[in-house]
């Protein structure tokens, strides 16, 4: 496995916290690490309220990393509060194809840390609509 992958998912996991923001809220079950093309990483956690108005760990990293001045991804990883990597939702997905239209396909997403199966953004979303 390559070395990044370990550091992408150790800085997933440190801030991997679930736990109650407040009796509606719930914070940290899922986190996720993004490396950009600079090569930085970018780490972000889910937010998960009542009425829906939460954010996925993917795209808290993501604005994390717009909010730091950079637009393009190189790769993602998504745990969950067991510690097992994850898939992006369809909201995720499309959100980076829009980020990247031209060059989405080659972002590398890591769906099974433990057998080191990467794939691409593109195999998992062969036919984007735009």
């Amino acid at each position: 496995m390559d070395n990044k992958w370990k550091e992408l998912y150790d800085a997933a996991k440190s801030v991997l916290k679930p736990r109650d923001v407040s009796g509606i809220i719930e914070a940290g079950g899922v986190s996720a690490a993004i490396e950009s093309v600079t090569g930085k990483i970018y780490v972000g956690v889910c937010v998960d309220t009542a009425c829906t108005l939460g954010i996925c760990a993917e795209r808290n990293a993501i604005f994390n990393m717009i909010t730091n001045g950079e637009d393009a991804i190189k790769r993602v990883i998504a745990i969950n509060r067991d510690g097992k990597a994850m898939p992006p939702c369809g909201a995720c997905r499309e959100f980076m194809t829009q980020l990247m239209p031209e060059e989405y396909s080659d972002i590398e997403i890591m769906m099974d840390y433990e057998n080191d199966k990467v794939v691409t953004l593109g195999e998992i979303t062969p036919e984007w609509w735009i």
